[in-house]
C-alpha cells in the first residue's frame, strides 16, 4: 500500500475536527429536543461515516493522480459509487436498528460539506 499523502491527513483532520464541532452543537440541540443514548450512538456512527467517506475520497484522488485520464475517471466513478453504498448502508442501519437515533445517523452527513464552506475563511486567516 502507497503512503498517504500528507495534504490528505491534513485535510481529513480539518474535516474530523469539524464534524467534532458540529456533532457537539447537534447533542446540544439533542439535550433541549429530547436526547438519550440513542443519539449519542447515533452520532458516533453518522459522524464516523462522514469522516471516512472524506478520508477515502481523499485517498481516492491521490490515488488517480498517477493515472491516465480514462482510468482516472472510472477509478472516481467506482470509488464514489462504493462510499455512496457505505453511507446508504449506514444510514439504514441508523434507522433500522434500535440503539441508533436515525436523526443523528443522517445529520452528520452533511457535516463535511459545512467544514469545507468554511475553509476558505480559515485559509484567508492563515495567508
Amino acid at each position: 500500500m502507497k503512503k498517504i499523502d500528507s495534504t490528505v491527513l491534513k485535510e481529513s483532520k480539518y474535516i474530523a475536527l469539524w464534524v467534532i464541532i458540529l456533532s457537539v452543537v447537534m447533542e446540544a440541540v439533542f439535550l433541549f429536543i429530547k436526547w438519550d443514548y440513542t443519539v449519542l450512538l447515533g452520532n458516533i456512527l453518522g459522524s464516523t461515516a462522514a469522516v471516512l467517506n472524506f478520508f477515502l475520497m481523499g485517498i481516492t484522488v491521490q490515488t488517480v493522480l498517477t493515472k491516465d485520464e480514462k482510468s482516472a475517471k472510472s477509478t472516481i466513478r467506482v470509488s464514489q459509487i462504493y462510499r455512496n453504498l457505505m453511507l446508504f448502508a449506514v444510514a439504514v442501519v441508523g434507522m433500522l436498528v434500535p440503539c441508533f437515533n436515525g436523526i443523528a445517523v443522517i445529520v452528520p452527513f452533511i457535516f463535511p460539506r459545512i467544514a469545507i464552506a468554511f475553509r476558505p475563511l480559515f485559509d484567508k486567516k492563515m495567508s
